[in-house]
């Protein structure tokens, strides 16, 4: 039996269609908020085989999706887990309020301890940049929340009269000779030097050398200039997902 992991954040939504433990297949597509259940039914099977689906496990950061997913596993005639307050997770939420951590959150601590012991830091880099800790006890000890990449470039151009959209790619050099090699070394080395500062923080307030993973979209692009930053881990929101839904059959 198959499960389908859907992460909806409000950029971009990741799939991943699970065969027993394994990632048998994975894609990404961007989230539009007014799409209708038959729309999302549409779409969901023109990218994945959906036959003896078993269920699926939900995060989403886009509650205006919640019923079009709903009615998207009732025309698959299949079960679905909406991950939020209430759901076992396994993992202990150590917040003032632990109805405002974001799902998604809550599944990349789920994933970093069971693939990475505890403590350890997930870095998130999705629309914005989130850092969530695992305790040394494996419990979810809140984190922190900064700009994404996306935002922080959409606030420059709108505020900068003269600088233009650039392609999210890798400087040639730290020092740019373009405008747009200048704008990409902001951008990259800028958002390392923010994480690398961050988890040296947290390291010190946990007193310990925590592990720090980074995943979402643009991980790829900033974290081999971060050099806190040990593991690439792309899908462990999706892992996570499917660990919940195994705690919860």
């Amino acid at each position: 039996m198959a499960l389908l992991a859907i992460d909806v954040g409000n950029t971009q939504t990741a799939l991943g269609l699970f065969e027993g433990n394994e990632l048998a297949v994975h894609k990404r597509l961007a989230t539009e908020p007014m799409r209708t259940g038959d729309e999302m039914g549409v779409l969901l099977r023109s990218l994945l085989d959906l036959e003896g689906l078993e269920g699926i496990s939900l995060a989403t950061s886009v509650p205006l999706l919640l019923r079009a997913y709903n009615e998207v596993a009732a025309q698959l005639a299949t079960a679905i887990l909406i991950l939020g307050p209430g759901t076992r997770t396994g993992m202990p939420i150590r917040y003032d309020d632990p109805r405002e951590v974001g799902p998604d959150r809550i599944a990349n601590a789920v994933a970093a301890r069971e693939r990475y012991g505890a403590p350890a830091i997930v870095v998130d880099f999705g629309t914005s940049t989130n850092f969530d800790i695992v305790s040394s006890e494996g419990e979810y000890g809140g984190g922190g929340v900064a700009p994404g990449v996306e935002i922080a470039m959409d606030a420059r151009f709108a505020r900068a009269a003269r600088l233009f959209e650039v392609h999210f790619g890798e400087p040639p050099s730290v020092i740019g000779k373009t405008t747009a090699s200048g704008l990409q070394s902001g951008l990259v080395y800028g958002f390392a030097g923010q994480v690398d500062a961050i988890v040296d923080r947290v390291r010190e307030e946990l007193g310990a050398d925590a592990p720090a993973i980074a995943t979402g979209g643009l991980a790829e692009l900033i974290a081999p200039h971060a050099h806190t930053i040990e593991r690439v881990d792309p899908f462990l929101t999706l892992e996570g997902l499917r660990l919940v839904w195994e705690r919860n059959k």
